[in-house]
């Protein structure tokens, strides 16, 4: 049996690359301008209070791996009164959702250009109103399943994040992941399915928002949705 005093390894990566074509000279800009007003205090430095960055916002939202943030930034247009709080450690999707934050002028979106199992480690208990999680990498290959981002250990920590009443959504268009996560959610204690209607998986929420990526269908499935409340 391992010591407790001894040092606790860092979690699997649940994401690929960080970087691939270079960073567009408009977007890099917006790097050194607009990041670092908006970029959320580091993680690793100490406990995160989403009150204390957002007094007066009605919620607190968590997009984990945003990709190029045009979910994230049409959420944050629609519910100006909420904090929505996203993180994404490839560089290239940062920079295109600073993009699009800039141009739509957003005052009430953070971004960690980073893992986001950091960020929820600072955050304390029932903190979040929603967490949104959108065709995260699938890792389908049984010997990488262990890297997904939906563990029991991951499904654990946003049960103790939410809000009673709070929900995570969950979007994939891998078969077994849907399977993976659903079994994985399900054996989460404080937390239980939302039903569509008819119980079908392909059906959107009414303010779903569909990105590029949902587009290019690169899944072996249509994208398939479930959504688990905090009780």
């Amino acid at each position: 049996m391992a010591s407790s005093d001894e040092p606790r390894h860092p979690p699997l990566r649940s994401f690929g690359r960080i970087k691939s074509r270079a960073i567009k000279p408009r977007q890099a800009a917006l790097f050194d301008t607009l990041l670092p007003g908006i970029a959320l205090p580091d993680p690793k430095a100490g406990p995160i209070d989403p009150t204390a960055l957002a007094p007066d916002a009605a919620g607190v939202w968590l997009e984990i791996g945003f990709g190029g943030g045009e979910h994230l930034a049409e959420q944050a247009s629609r519910h100006p009164d909420v904090l929505m709080v996203g993180c994404e450690p490839f560089l290239n999707g940062v920079g295109s959702a600073l993009r699009h934050i800039d141009e739509r002028g957003l005052k009430n979106v953070r971004l960690h250009a980073d893992d986001a199992r950091d960020v929820m480690t600072a955050l304390p208990d029932a903190s979040l109103d929603r967490v949104m999680i959108l065709f995260p990498d699938p890792w389908h290959k049984a010997r990488h399943n262990k890297r997904r981002l939906i563990q029991a250990e991951t499904a654990a920590e946003i049960a103790r994040l939410l809000k009673p009443g709070g929900v995570v959504r969950f979007v994939t268009d891998w078969t077994d992941y849907a399977e993976w996560a659903l079994e994985k959610f399900r054996r989460t204690p404080g937390l239980e399915r939302v039903g569509s209607p008819g119980d079908d998986w392909t059906t959107p929420w009414a303010d779903h928002v569909i990105t590029r990526y949902e587009e290019k269908r690169l899944g072996d499935t249509t994208p398939l949705f479930m959504e688990f409340r905090r009780v």
